[in-house]
């Protein structure tokens, strides 16, 4: 496990693919009890450790998670989420784009996604709308490109709303399915079964100290991304 941050507060890690944040009906154990046994041995506390549980990554997802470690955190880090006060910047690499099925340019420029979307519970799967429709909500994201391969490209991601798998929603109905998405229509899997989407950056202001607080996650430690990397503008 990698820590990037901690105090009396808070701390973030970097979430690696494939590890879940909270518990869920796999039984595998969760990142969050991991941090709570790092928590225990590290300060040598006898009693249980209190962390709480902020935001979620899917599981395929990897990078900065923030958790809290006092309930005092908690409270305000959940009203700072539910906000909009915490920004956080993702990285995703899909395939190279075919020209007019993107809307994009090599100068860095933002481009803006609308859609309604809808989450379907038994699939574990939201689908897009580019108008309003039942149960749907609106979902809002802003994106640049920033690197590219010959057959990759490297995008600059920010959430605008949080939709239930938003980034891979829009992504794949704009026809850029995140690469390993199998889900959202990538066309074969990543070996290690991720998704080449990271959270990348972090900013917000500490809900106690008030210092401004604005991290970067170390990428997943494959060929592409760190090829990738080399080349951001």
């Amino acid at each position: 496990m990698e820590v990037v941050y901690e105090d009396n507060h808070i701390i973030i890690v970097n979430k690696q693919s494939g590890e879940i944040v909270q518990g869920d009906k796999t039984g595998d154990r969760p990142l969050s009890d991991i941090v709570k046994d790092y928590i225990k041995e590290k300060y040598q506390k006898p009693d249980a450790v209190f962390l709480g549980v902020v935001h979620r990554l899917d599981r395929p997802v990897s990078g900065l998670v923030v958790f809290a470690r006092t309930s005092k955190a908690l409270a305000r880090l959940n009203k700072m989420f539910a906000e909009g006060q915490v920004h956080k910047t993702y990285w995703a690499i899909v395939g190279k784009m075919e020209e007019g099925k993107c809307k994009m340019e090599e100068d860095g420029e933002w481009h803006t996604l609308e859609n309604w979307i809808v989450r379907n519970e038994q699939q574990n799967k939201s689908y897009a709308y580019d108008h309003e429709v039942p149960r749907s909500k609106k979902a809002v994201l802003r994106y640049r490109l920033i690197a590219h391969s010959d057959r990759y490209c490297l995008l600059e991601v920010q959430l605008m709303t949080g939709r239930h798998h938003q980034i891979r929603c829009q992504l794949s109905t704009m026809g850029c399915p995140i690469k390993g998405d199998l889900k959202y229509g990538a066309k074969r899997s990543n070996p290690d079964g991720s998704i080449s989407l990271n959270a990348h950056r972090i900013e917000f202001i500490h809900p106690v100290s008030k210092e401004k607080i604005c991290l970067e996650s170390s990428l997943p430690d494959d060929n592409l991304w760190q090829t990738l990397k080399k080349t951001v503008k």
